[in-house]
C-alpha cells in the first residue's frame, strides 16, 4: 500500500517482479540482464516506474525480515496465486494490472523498457 502511494503521488507505475533469487535461474538473468540494465534504471531515476521485487528465496541467510515475507506473501496472494517464477507485472498506481509476463520475458532489457514504456505513454 506504501507503494501504491508513493506511485499516485509521483504518478507513476508499479514493476512488480516475482523471482526467487537464490535458486531460479531466469529470475537471477532477468534481473541481471534487464533489472539492472541502463535501460530500465532509466525509467525508474526518471520517476515513471517504481520497481517491486517480490523475493522468495530458499536459502536461509538469504531470507528477508519477517515484514517483508508477509508482504511478499500478500503480494503473491493478491497477484501470482499460480506461483509463477519469475512473474512480472506493470501496476498503475492503484494497483491495477496492464500487463503481465510470465516466465523470462523474451528479448533485451530494451525491448522489456520499451513494452513497458508503450503502455505507460497510452495511459497518459
Amino acid at each position: 500500500d506504501f507503494v501504491k502511494k508513493e506511485a499516485a503521488e509521483k504518478r507513476a507505475f508499479i514493476v512488480l517482479n516475482f523471482s526467487g533469487s537464490d535458486w531460479c535461474i531466469p529470475c537471477i538473468k532477468f534481473h541481471k540482464n534487464t533489472i539492472e540494465a541502463n535501460a530500465f534504471q532509466k525509467l525508474i531515476l526518471d520517476g515513471r516506474v517504481i520497481y517491486l521485487n517480490a523475493d522468495f528465496p530458499r536459502g536461509k541467510k538469504n531470507q528477508p525480515t519477517e515484514t517483508i515475507k508477509r508482504e511478499n506473501a500478500e503480494l503473491a496472494d493478491r497477484y501470482n496465486s499460480g506461483g509463477v517464477f519469475p512473474y512480472t507485472l506493470l501496476l498503475d498506481a492503484g494497483g491495477n494490472t496492464l500487463k503481465t509476463w510470465s516466465g523470462l520475458p523474451s528479448g533485451s532489457a530494451e525491448t522489456f523498457v520499451n513494452q513497458v514504456l508503450e503502455i505507460i505513454n497510452s495511459k497518459k
